[in-house]
């Protein structure tokens, strides 16, 4: 009787310290994969030529990543956007507060040539900024640039100086987040100095999809001619861009480079005494490009 007395109390010990309640341990926090947040343009890929891609699969488009800026300025976020249709040889106007710094505009074509003039109004007969645009592919290299407005009576004109048979859609929306990236390109990169009449080119790797090209002045007026090349004296894009003050309104845009062999080519059109500065840096670097399923590169066109 005593033997199972002992029992019945061991066993009522055993289930008491299953409901003993023990004291919770600290959690322990691991910083894993977590690095100091940069500026919008700031990237390991600093470098024009970015390097070579990774062997391997990958979904399509998993890969892209933004080497030097936002998504908003690439055609998939400016596709989002409802769009203007401006007939050939017509003239489109934009206008807005002066609450609005910069503006973008992105024109495409359906795979036509686009041929445009861009200009930024303000006031009267007062054109501080002029673009005048050529496109082979409207749909492949659309044409997407920031244009600084600073200012009152401000409006952004569009013209199609192409013929009735060549439409162009356009996109014009306000874009007041921060500094803008023609600023934050100039801090986050080193400038080379174009001198009037100098010509200034800069390839491209394979895997970069975009190219992000800034030109500014010390206050002087800017000329110059920015062209994209894809084999000798073939080009892909001509851009001709004129402004009053190149400090307060520089010149920036992202160019679309599908493809191989795409070079940068700047002219500075101006005379000896007007120099300027250009930034030139990738945009896009598709990371999954396999380059050694491509063959020996032969293609029909």
């Amino acid at each position: 009787m005593k033997f199972s007395g002992s029992l019945l109390f061991l066993a009522a010990l055993q289930g008491a310290s299953a409901f003993t309640s023990t004291a919770p341990k600290s959690p322990s926090f691991t910083s894993l994969n977590v690095a100091p947040r940069g500026g919008p343009f700031q990237t390991e890929q600093t470098r024009r030529n970015a390097p070579a891609p990774a062997i391997g699969g990958g979904a399509p488009g998993a890969g892209m990543a933004p080497a030097g800026g936002k998504s908003r300025y690439t055609k998939d976020f400016m596709r989002t956007l409802r769009p203007v249709k401006v007939q050939g040889s017509t003239l489109k106007t934009c206008s807005f507060n002066e609450s609005v710094e910069r503006v973008q505009v992105f024109l495409e074509t359906g795979g036509r040539p686009l041929n445009a003039e861009v200009d930024l109004w303000q006031g009267p007969d007062n054109a501080p900024q002029k673009m005048r645009v050529y496109l082979e592919d409207g749909a492949m290299r659309p044409f997407s640039a920031v244009v600084e407005s600073p200012g009152a009576g401000n409006a952004i004109a569009i013209r199609n100086t192409a013929p009735m048979e060549f439409p162009l859609n356009a996109y014009v929306e306000a874009d007041n987040q921060g500094p803008g990236p023609a600023r934050a390109l100039a801090a986050n990169s080193k400038p080379r100095t174009v001198q009037g009449g100098a010509v200034y080119t800069t390839p491209f790797a394979p895997n970069v999809m975009s190219v992000q090209i800034m030109l500014n002045t010390d206050g002087r007026p800017l000329n110059a001619r920015i062209e994209l090349l894809q084999g000798p004296n073939n080009n892909k894009q001509v851009m001709e861009v004129y402004c009053e003050d190149g400090m307060d309104r520089p010149f920036y845009v992202v160019v679309e480079t599908p493809g191989d062999g795409n070079v940068v080519r700047i002219v500075n059109t101006a005379t000896l005494e007007y120099p300027l500065s250009a930034h030139v840096e990738a945009f896009v670097i598709d990371n999954n490009r396999n380059l050694a399923t491509q063959g020996a590169g032969l293609r029909w066109s």
